[in-house]
């Protein structure tokens, strides 16, 4: 679980944990609205989830809570995400001026990505009507319980910043956010991941999000952590939303020469403020070709060394973030 680390930041904020109750913060409190709230019962001893969330709305301004980072909700053992996820929906009106959330800020000391039990949070979204950001980290292979990240089509006025980290996004969750209703959203980001750990997305999964049509206001498209980075590199090489993107990211993946001739070849990119392709396995030819082609006076293209693998003695590409 590369990649991975807990924000010092979220939404413009910085990161603050609360303490859990009865233990005594070493400075005061901060003001509710100035910093992005971190909540996390994981590894305090007995503390449970729910204490520790009604200890929050008891003690901080939930008026105005700006952000809102969960991070580990469990106690002893892994426990499914939906009680968190319930207590969420519960409260929604208690935050009115909330913004920016981020389900699941876990790393891999913690948990690792594809043991998370998520849930279907699509009633979360539908929750708070006012929100702009939204984080989600987890994969699809299902719970102890048969739970399972999951989201379903919504109608959604206000989101601008959508992002799925996950070493394995479902089909399904693409499919949904291709159906949504989205129509400010400015930046999509996901990390599709590997079938092992249910990333189970194919080109046509993602027809919808390139064809330009269904989010207008998209300004920032990553397709990124996949196992079919070429693939999805010869896609967007051809498709219309990429005339209207300020940014893009195949990051992350396994994108090798054929998806870097895809792009040579397809439409330009130059007009691009960014373009993001590290962690690659391109050979240098291809890599300074696409050097040569942007150049560094006309885009901020992020190509760093291939990742060190021998084709000959080990085929098999490597996402960043898997387990």
């Amino acid at each position: 679980m590369t990649d991975i680390e807990h924000p010092e930041s979220f939404h413009g904020l910085p990161v603050h944990t609360l303490p859990g109750p009865g233990r005594t913060p070493a400075t005061p409190l901060p003001e509710a609205g100035s910093v992005a709230w971190r909540l996390e019962s994981a590894w305090q001893g007995d503390l449970a989830f729910g204490p520790l969330w009604q200890h929050f709305v008891d003690t901080v301004d939930t008026t105005r809570v700006r952000a809102l980072v969960i991070g580990g909700w469990w106690q002893q053992e892994y426990e499914p995400f939906a009680p968190v996820a319930d207590l969420l929906v519960r409260d929604a009106e208690r935050f009115p001026s909330l913004r920016a959330l981020f389900l699941a800020d876990v790393v891999s000391e913690e948990c690792e990505l594809s043991w998370l039990e998520m849930c279907d949070i699509t009633p979360v979204v539908e929750a708070f009507g006012q929100l702009e950001e939204l984080a989600v980290r987890g994969s699809g292979d299902a719970g102890s319980d048969g739970s399972s990240l999951d989201l379903q089509p919504v109608r959604h006025k206000a989101l601008k910043s959508l992002r799925f980290e996950s070493g394995g996004l479902p089909s399904g969750i693409v499919r949904a956010i291709g159906a949504s209703d989205l129509p400010a959203l400015e930046r999509l980001e996901l990390w599709l991941g590997v079938s092992e750990y249910g990333g189970d997305t194919s080109v046509e999964d993602l027809a919808p999000l390139l064809s330009g049509a269904t989010f207008p206001a998209l300004r920032h498209l990553g397709l990124q952590n996949s196992e079919i980075q070429d693939e999805i590199a010869a896609a967007v090489a051809s498709a219309p939303v990429v005339a209207r993107l300020e940014s893009l990211s195949l990051a992350m993946g396994t994108l090798g020469d054929e998806g870097a001739e895809a792009l040579l070849s397809g439409q330009p990119l130059t007009h691009l403020t960014s373009l993001d392709l590290h962690h690659h396995y391109m050979s240098e030819p291809l890599v300074e070709r696409l050097g040569n082609l942007l150049g560094p006076d006309r885009v901020n293209t992020d190509i760093d060394e291939a990742e060190d693998w021998d084709p000959e003695e080990d085929g098999h590409r490597y996402v960043a973030v898997d387990e």
